[in-house]
């Protein structure tokens, strides 16, 4: 097998997490960086659990990360409305990509080994299996089929048949067999057949099940590499038997770390285990996301930590990913998140936020250029609203953020406390002398800059030598907050007018 070929196989049973895109990522970055095809295929053999929407969201979240795929489903822009077409176009030489389309290959492939004897047609019903499973484990031993249909005659199975006896296709697993391959991440890995047992392979010649056509996908497709989760390791030596018994050409295999939480254990919804969909939404981008998500089991061998894709491409490589679990950091991904919003310019960062603000209906959109604050009426421009976001893009960590952070800015009137007003162990009396002063000094500013605003503003404080005293109660007045932007920045975006009237209502709420 000369050309690398790997692959992401997502089952569509509900949204797509952390974990999948991680093994979509280093899937993509191990062909790109050998030059090789990275092959999306969906599993979606649970006919009950998948659904086109979760099929959907899969896709247009690899779209989103920009891991473009070279074999897989093609999906039009009609489609993703008409959710419930399946008649979906693939580019590649191995379509359908879609398992419940390639239900003929299986067919094939499971008649064959059922010619062969490698597999053959169980009987046993559901209470037989569970006494045999329950006495196995009683005595000890693996609770595996222990073969009581491996042997029928053909004549009794015809009649059992004819009889529509419900029945599953077993594996007629070797005896004796030690089954081993190289994990290209944890090496040697040893599995006796006898842990296996005879396992089965489908509900019947139209229903295979995951391991089976799993090792057909794999075979057929050319698949060199498997890349995915230790969860599978159990699943590999099944895997390889049927590879091998079918005669196709056998991948390597790699098993990742799981994800875990701060404390070590498995990833709850809380910290780490939210669909991607939730991430977009809360304002994460996706370099920083895929930065973050690079790093989850897998490092460098530098202390570098900011990667781009194609910085990824160029240094990954299998044997730097790590044998244990990865640890989940929320603080970290907020970290990079914020080194990358930061990264952008103010009109990009801008044209982001928009979507938040139009959310939280402080605005809506009028033209190109203008937006009609719905609180006040006021229309302001993009470049108003640039200023705005301005003001915080070296605190965002993510771009939901940007509601909370500036929300002052659309309301007609704010409402807080007037015990935020006091810097310290301020009086009343003290508090409406402070904004009476701050109410005179900015009435004779002319050109309202932030600039000619702190010159005004400190040279007063100089008077008193207490800067808290004049500027806290000032920026609480212009904010109702208690934490914030200089109120010198936030009085030049909210303007002169403003600024004087928020000043004033603040010393009304302590007269």
């Amino acid at each position: 097998m000369n050309k690398i070929r790997t692959r992401f196989a997502p089952s569509p049973t509900g949204p797509m997490h952390i974990g999948g895109v991680r093994t979509a990522l280093f899937n993509y970055l191990f062909a790109r960086k050998n030059k090789g095809a990275f092959v999306l295929r969906i599993e979606d053999t649970d006919k009950e659990r998948s659904r086109p929407e979760w099929e959907m969201q899969i896709l247009e979240s690899l779209e989103w990360f920009g891991l473009k795929w070279d074999e897989g489903p093609i999906i039009s822009d009609q489609q993703k409305i008409n959710l419930g077409n399946h008649s979906i176009s693939y580019i590649g030489d191995y379509a359908p990509y879609r398992q419940s389309e390639r239900t003929g290959i299986y067919k094939k492939y499971l008649q064959e080994l059922l010619d062969k004897g490698q597999a053959y047609f169980c009987f046993c019903t559901k209470e037989e299996i569970e006494a045999q499973k329950q006495y196995m484990m009683s005595i000890g031993e693996p609770p595996v089929y222990q073969g009581k249909c491996r042997n029928l005659p053909k004549e009794k199975i015809e009649e059992f048949i004819k009889q529509k006896r419900k029945s599953v296709i077993r594996f007629r697993t070797p005896e004796s067999l030690k089954i081993s391959f190289n994990d290209l991440i944890r090496g040697k890995i040893e599995f006796d057949s006898s842990v296996l047992g005879d396992f089965v392979i489908a509900k019947d010649l139209d229903n295979p099940l995951y391991n089976f056509s799993c090792a057909v996908d794999d075979g057929e497709m050319k698949i060199s590499h498997v890349i995915r989760g230790e969860d599978h390791i159990s699943n590999t030596p099944k895997q390889i038997l049927l590879i091998r018994a079918l005669g196709l050409e056998e991948p390597e295999y790699a098993h990742l770390p799981l994800i875990l939480s701060s404390e070590k254990r498995k990833l709850s919804k809380r910290e780490g285990n939210t669909s991607v969909t939730e991430y977009i939404e809360q304002g994460y981008l996706p370099e920083a996301l895929l930065n973050f998500i690079a790093l989850l089991g897998w490092n460098p061998g530098t202390d570098k930590e900011i990667f781009s894709l194609s910085e990824l491409i160029g240094v990954f490589s299998l044997n730097k990913i790590q044998k244990s679990g990865a640890v989940f950091n929320q603080e970290k991904l907020d970290w990079l998140n914020g080194v990358y919003l930061r990264k952008k310019n103010t009109n990009e960062l801008t044209l982001l936020c928009l979507p938040y603000f139009e959310k939280a209906g402080f605005i809506e959109k009028i033209s190109l250029d203008c937006y009609r604050i719905k609180e006040t009426g006021e229309e302001v421009s993009l470049q108003w609203l640039e200023k705005v976001v301005s003001l915080y893009q070296e605190r965002l960590k993510k771009l939901s953020e940007i509601v909370e952070l500036t929300d002052y800015f659309f309301k007609k009137d704010l409402d807080y406390p007037k015990d935020l007003l006091p810097w310290k162990d301020m009086s009343v009396k003290e508090v409406v002398e402070s904004l009476k002063t701050c109410l005179r000094v900015v009435s004779a500013v002319d050109d309202f800059k932030a600039s000619n605003l702190q010159e005004a503003l400190f040279k007063e404080a100089e008077k008193t030598g207490n800067r808290g005293n004049l500027l806290w109660p000032l920026r609480v007045s212009l904010t109702g907050k208690k934490s914030s932007a200089g109120p010198m920045e936030i009085a030049e975006v909210l303007g002169k007018e403003k600024t004087i009237e928020r000043i004033k209502k603040a010393i009304e709420k302590n007269e």
